[in-house]
C-alpha cells in the first residue's frame, strides 16, 4: 500500500512539475545511499541498549523477579 501510494504520488509531482518529479526519481537512490550508515547505526545502538538493559536486570530475574514488560 505504501508502493502505491508513493507511485501516486510521484505520478501526481509529475504531472504538475515533471522536472521535480525525474529528479526526485534520479535523486532517490543517492539518498537511499546516503541513509544506510545512519540505520546501521540506529540498529548498533538499539540493539547495544537491549542488551545493557538485559545485563542491568539479570540479578533481579536471577533473584526470582519475572520477565520485565517492555
Amino acid at each position: 500500500m505504501k508502493t502505491l501510494l508513493a507511485i501516486g504520488v510521484w505520478c501526481l509531482l509529475f504531472v504538475l512539475c515533471w522536472p521535480l518529479a525525474i529528479l526526485a526519481l534520479v535523486a532517490w537512490p543517492f539518498i537511499w545511499l546516503v541513509s544506510l550508515p545512519l540505520r546501521l547505526v540506529g540498529i548498533t545502538f538499539t540493539a547495544l541498549f537491549a542488551f545493557l538493559r538485559a545485563l542491568f536486570l539479570l540479578p533481579a530475574r536471577l533473584l526470582g523477579g519475572g520477565p520485565v514488560a517492555a
